[in-house]
């Protein structure tokens, strides 16, 4: 290969003669004229040898003519090959894909707006909640399939309440939802009974206020939502090394971050682009956002006991005693649990992600001791502020018809 192209180079470039490059390189004239008669690198070529197998080629095309998925060796004990099976193989494996059956691949493609892949992702990290806890907490992870536009949020655990808490959370962060979404069977937002997928009916509730189609795969089937697993192998390797979290608040924050300067930035070799070079024509073929929000969260409404706290989860929160014995309504969403009675909030609480927790605001506390005190059930000093009125005596002798006798 080097003489080949020196030679094509002296007489090309330098324009020297046959003779001189012959004598320059020590070759013959005759070397020198076959490599610039030659107008490509030469290449050693061994003339083929024949193989015991050639003498059974036809009768093996017969049999995969008419059994295509018979295995190598069953073929060579049907033509009587007592050789190497690794030669026989070799040759079957050639002659089959010519009889096999055309299988093509399909090749999957989404439209503009059609829909978006769902899953759970557990990074494997602690993340303090408060109160001297930590947590390995579940996020809620969203791909769409035309554009690839991702989406996530830490979510305080994976049932239905804090599931469409986080759905809204992404959702209202794209402006816009797809048409459908697609999930794994999770148990907390679908069953499935006789072979029918059912819908929990909160999920059902909040599908019905978007006004969107929800796609349960069937089980076994990871390829149904690869986008999505993609994403979150993405956020593994690409997003949580080196990061340190001080609150599910900071890792969300770090990871919408993430999120809007470089993943939307990324380019995806399958699409040729990056998700921001779809993100238009995406969002344009989704539906809006309904205009009433959907509500959102943990909702209950009971009567406050005497111990004035509810409970969310496993964690206890604290109620103004003045409810008590009142019918009050509870709504707890990703951040925050509220107590109303009637139009009255009676009280405000930031949620707690760990577990098995008594919150306790002091006013609700002070408010309580004071209700004890005028009730007498504690000892101590009435509070100063509090109007304690001292009935006259003469207000019984009158309710008991006893008169005093004037002499």
């Amino acid at each position: 290969m080097e003489n080949w192209a020196e030679i094509r180079r002296l007489h090309r470039a330098e324009g020297m003669p046959i003779k001189a490059i012959a004598r320059r390189l020590g070759i013959s004239k005759n070397t020198v004229k076959s490599a610039l008669a030659c107008d490509e690198p030469p290449k050693y070529e061994r003339p083929p040898r024949g193989s015991a197998v050639d003498a059974f080629d036809p009768r093996i095309r017969e049999l995969l003519a008419e059994f295509p998925d018979m295995p190598a060796t069953v073929i060579a004990e049907r033509v009587g090959w007592t050789r190497s099976i690794s030669v026989f193989r070799a040759r079957v494996a050639e002659l089959r894909p010519i009889y096999a059956p055309r299988d093509p691949a399909s090749r999957t493609s989404y439209a503009p707006g059609e829909l978006a892949q769902c899953d759970l992702w557990f990074p494997p990290v602690d993340i303090p909640v408060g109160l001297g806890q930590v947590a390995r907490l579940p996020v809620l992870t969203m791909t769409s399939g035309y554009s690839r536009l991702p989406g996530a949020v830490m979510i305080p655990t994976r049932q239905a309440e804090d599931l469409i808490a986080g759905h809204w959370d992404v959702l209202s962060g794209w402006g816009s939802v797809p048409r459908a979404l697609v999930w794994e069977g999770e148990s907390a937002l679908s069953s499935r009974r006789g072979g029918k997928v059912k819908l929990g009916d909160e999920f059902e509730a909040f599908r019905g206020m978007l006004g969107v189609k929800v796609i349960i795969c069937k089980p076994g089937d990871p390829e149904a939502k690869g986008l999505v697993e993609r994403f979150n192998g993405y956020l593994e390797t690409s997003f949580l090394p080196g990061r340190t979290f001080t609150s599910p608040v900071d890792f969300n924050a770090q990871l919408s971050a993430c999120l809007n300067d470089k993943a939307i930035m990324r380019m995806h070799r399958t699409l040729g682009c990056r998700p921001f070079d779809r993100l238009e024509a995406d969002r344009s073929a989704m539906l809006t956002l309904p205009p009433v929000m959907p509500r959102l969260g943990w909702t209950a409404s009971t009567r406050l006991p005497r111990d004035h706290y509810v409970r969310i989860g496993s964690n206890d929160y604290s109620v103004d005693p003045i409810a008590i014995g009142r019918r009050i309504d509870i709504l707890a969403d990703l951040t925050t649990v509220t107590v109303r009675w009637g139009d009255r909030v009676v009280g405000v609480h930031d949620r707690h992600w760990g577990w098995h927790q008594t919150i306790t605001d002091p006013i609700h506390a002070a408010a309580a001791t004071a209700m004890r005190l005028r009730a007498g059930r504690i000892a101590g000093p009435v509070p100063a502020d509090d109007d304690v009125q001292v009935r006259s005596l003469a207000d019984y002798d009158r309710a008991f018809g006893l008169h005093e006798t004037v002499a």
